[in-house]
C-alpha cells in the first residue's frame, strides 16, 4: 500500500465545499424526518441515489465494464475479496446512516453534529496504529485529546430539552462506521477498487437494507409535503451519489488524517444553520465543544 500525498489547495478547496454541503445537509435530514421515518428516508435517499450513480454510469458507458484489478491482483481475488469487501463497507453505510437519521430524529443538530463529525480523532487513532506515514506526534496526541474533550463537553451537557443520551449514542455509533468505512477504502483489496464503485457497493446495499427494516422502526410516512420530498432527492442527488463519490476520491488521493480533519467545519456550519432556519438554541457549553473539536481537528493534521 503506498502512502498518499499531503493535501494541497484544489484539495483542501474540495473539501472545504463539502464539508460546507455535508453541514446543511444534517438540516436538511431533520427536516425531512418532519415527513418521512428516519430510516425509510435513509433508504430511499440511498435507492434514488443509487438510480443517479447507475445513470451516470449509463452516460459514460461505463454500466456494463468492470475496472481490471491492479495488476498484481489475480481474477479469483478481484472476484471473491473485493466483492465480500464491498459487502463490508456497505453494511457499514447502512449502520452509519440508521444511526444518523435516528439521532437526528432524537436530538438536536448541533448535539449530533459536534460528535458525528468526530470521526477524524477515531481515524487518526486507528491511522497511528494501521495506516503508514499518519503516525500521531505530541501535537497531534494533543489535538486528539481537545477533540475527543469536545465531544465528552457536548455529551455532558443535559441542560436543553432535545439532550437524548439515545441521540448522543447513535451518532458516536455512526461516526465509528464512517471511520471503518475509510479504513475499508484504504486498508482491504477496495483501495484498488475505483471509487465509483466502492459507492455502488454502499448505495446498493444500503438500499436493499434500509428499505427492508424501516417497517420496524415506525410508521414509514409522517405527512410529507414537497418540502419533505424535494429534501430526500437533495440529499439522494448532491449528498449520496456526487458528494459521496467526491470524499472517496479524495481519500484515495489524499492521507486519510488530512481528508477527515476538514470535517471539523461541518459541524459549526450545521450548527450555525440550525438556529437560523430552525430556532435551535446553541448553549455556551455547545460553542465550547465546538471549539475544542475544531482546534483538535487542525491540530491533528498539522505535520
Amino acid at each position: 500500500m503506498s502512502e498518499k500525498r499531503a493535501m494541497d489547495g484544489l484539495g483542501a478547496a474540495m473539501l472545504i465545499g463539502f464539508s460546507g454541503l455535508m453541514g446543511f445537509n444534517q438540516v436538511v435530514i431533520k427536516v425531512s424526518n418532519g415527513g418521512f421515518g428516519p430510516v425509510f428516508q435513509a433508504g430511499m435517499r440511498s435507492l434514488i441515489g443509487l438510480a443517479v450513480l447507475l445513470a451516470w454510469l449509463a452516460f459514460r458507458g461505463q454500466l456494463k465494464r468492470a475496472n481490471p484489478p491492479a495488476p498484481a491482483q489475480t481474477p479469483t481475488h478481484w472476484t471473491r475479496s473485493v466483492h465480500l469487501w464491498g459487502l463490508v463497507s456497505g453494511l457499514l453505510f447502512t449502520a452509519e446512516f440508521v444511526c444518523l437519521y435516528i439521532a437526528l430524529d432524537l436530538s438536536s443538530i448541533s448535539r449530533v453534529t459536534i460528535i458525528f463529525n468526530s470521526m477524524p480523532v477515531w481515524l487518526a487513532l486507528a491511522g497511528h496504529l494501521l495506516l503508514p506515514g499518519e503516525r500521531l506526534n505530541t501535537l497531534r496526541m494533543l489535538g486528539l485529546v481537545l477533540a475527543m474533550g469536545g465531544v465528552v463537553l457536548a455529551v455532558l451537557h443535559r441542560g436543553s430539552d432535545d439532550a437524548s443520551l439515545l441521540g448522543d449514542v447513535l451518532a458516536l455509533a455512526a461516526t465509528l462506521a464512517w471511520a471503518g468505512i475509510a479504513l475499508c477504502a484504504r486498508l482491504s483489496p477496495l483501495s484498488a477498487v475505483p471509487p465509483i464503485r466502492q459507492l455502488t457497493y454502499q448505495l446498493a446495499t444500503s438500499a436493499l437494507v434500509l428499505l427492508a427494516i424501516s417497517p420496524l422502526f415506525g410508521p414509514l410516512l409522517r405527512n410529507p409535503n414537497a418540502l419533505h420530498i424535494s429534501g430526500v432527492v437533495f440529499q439522494a442527488v448532491a449528498i449520496a451519489s456526487l458528494g459521496y463519490l467526491l470524499w472517496l476520491w479524495l481519500i484515495s488521493i489524499y492521507r486519510a488524517n488530512a481528508v477527515a480533519s476538514f470535517s471539523f467545519l461541518s459541524p459549526v456550519i450545521a450548527a450555525i444553520l440550525g438556529w437560523l432556519l430552525l430556532d435551535e438554541v446553541i448553549y455556551p457549553q455547545v460553542w465550547a465543544a465546538l471549539a475544542l473539536v475544531a482546534v483538535g481537528i487542525v491540530l491533528i493534521n498539522r505535520k
